[in-house]
């Protein structure tokens, strides 16, 4: 089975990199086929709303979204981070996910599959769960299953995350739920 992480991120080597390669670590011990998506050296435009994709087409937009939806459609689980801008995800993340309307338009790709959220606030409560939240109704629109930490809605990390002890918990008890129900359903 193969777990997706993608970074949200406009920054390279910050704080949710660190996490999506920390996550995809874990479930690549746990023998899981990893790959990572990090847009801060990834070009996505917004969606224009021009329903192209609604016509079964091909997104008329050239950028890096066109590799993107191979590999969100490959995933069995996907593993999401963001840090919160202005209390909720980046522009960026958000605008994958409007481009990734051509999948649930053209034959609900993403449904079913698991997927986890990961958060990065200035502060310990600094937007992590609003952010994780606007990601997880993203989710629910394609039909995926969120998968929190077993207590909370994913992981909520405090920058700099390498000093975080509290929040790293929480992304470490995220994956590990998400890649044990991967594994029930390979049982």
């Amino acid at each position: 089975m193969k777990i997706l992480g993608i970074s949200g991120s406009p920054n390279k080597e910050g704080n949710n990199e660190k996490i999506i390669n920390n996550v995809l670590e874990i479930a690549g011990t746990k023998g899981f086929e990893t790959e990572s998506i990090l847009l801060s050296e990834k070009k996505v435009n917004p969606c224009i709303a021009c329903g192209t994709c609604a016509r079964g087409e091909k997104c008329p937009i050239n950028d890096d979204m066109q590799d993107i939806y191979g590999k969100l459609a490959e995933a069995d689980a996907i593993v999401f981070s963001s840090p919160v801008y202005f209390g909720g995800m980046t522009a960026q993340l958000k605008a994958l996910f409007d481009r990734s309307v051509l999948l649930r338009r053209q034959g609900f790709q993403l449904k079913g599959k698991f997927g986890a959220v990961m958060a990065v606030g200035g502060s310990r409560n600094g937007g992590q769960e609003k952010t994780i939240q606007g990601v997880h109704d993203c989710m629910l629109v394609h039909g995926m299953i969120p998968v929190g930490d077993g207590a909370h809605f994913g992981g909520i990390a405090q920058k700099p995350v390498d000093d975080d002890e509290i929040g790293m918990k929480t992304v470490i008890d995220t994956i590990e739920n998400l890649c044990e129900t991967l594994q029930r359903l390979e049982a």
